[in-house]
């Protein structure tokens, strides 16, 4: 794969090959980020399970300390009082069969997150095939199925992020922003770092975390010594 000038001389300023402390790796992480714009940076967690069973999964949401640095457009989809505490809350677009009509008849997707109350997953469940794809079908236990959906979307709009095994039994993260320097993205970085951990399956057996690597937007990957973690 042909990479761009800035990203060999990023490649080109640290050993790839060898393992850093998380603080080291993401300080490196945040000086090779040269692109023109302020790069997400982003972790990728490889776990030792297997997501094919139901009893090995590993999902969860948790307000980011330092949040994300990304602006979110929030769905509200709620009836009743519901609606106008979607609004105050902050809620971009707010509705109920509607808005999910329009995205059934529209395929609108103008939103990063979709809120909504337990009495409302009858109309959002419908839209499984649209949004499941897309990550964007609310769920529990990323707290966007919920009672208060004001507290959720001022969650959502402080920087909550939801982790997730994929199929390939990494998790892929964003942690903050380049901007925010190697402090803040280390304060991130601990806080899902120690949800990961403590969301351990009691099925997972042997190493728990195989590897993990930061990188950047734009950036090399830079690999974190995965030994030391799990005791954090």
């Amino acid at each position: 794969m042909k990479h761009g000038k800035k990203y060999n001389e990023s490649a080109k300023s640290f050993e790839q090959k060898n393992f850093y402390d998380a603080k080291e790796a993401i300080d490196i992480c945040v000086k090779t980020a040269k692109a023109s714009f302020d790069e997400t940076v982003e972790l990728h967690v490889r776990l030792g399970i297997d997501s094919r069973h139901a009893d090995q999964q590993v999902r969860g949401a948790l307000v980011l300390p330092n949040g994300t640095g990304k602006k979110v457009k929030i769905l509200a989809i709620c009836k009743g009082e519901n609606e106008k505490l979607a609004q105050e809350a902050g809620a971009d677009y707010v509705g109920a069969e509607e808005m999910a009509q329009k995205i059934q008849s529209e395929n609108w997707m103008d939103f990063d997150v979709l809120i909504t109350t337990p009495d409302m997953m009858g109309v959002v469940g419908r839209l499984g095939k649209i949004l499941g794809p897309r990550g964007l079908m609310p769920n529990p236990k990323a707290g966007t199925v919920t009672t208060n959906i004001a507290k959720a979307i001022q969650e959502a709009k402080a920087g909550k992020i939801e982790y997730r095994l994929d199929k390939t039994n990494i998790i892929h993260c964003p942690i903050g922003k380049a901007s925010f320097g190697a402090e803040k993205l280390y304060e991130n970085f601990e806080a899902l770092m120690g949800a990961i951990i403590k969301a351990k399956p009691e099925a997972s057996k042997g190493q728990y975390i195989r590897s993990c690597v930061v990188s950047s937007t734009m950036g090399p990957g830079v690999k974190i010594n995965s030994g030391k973690l799990e005791s954090m």
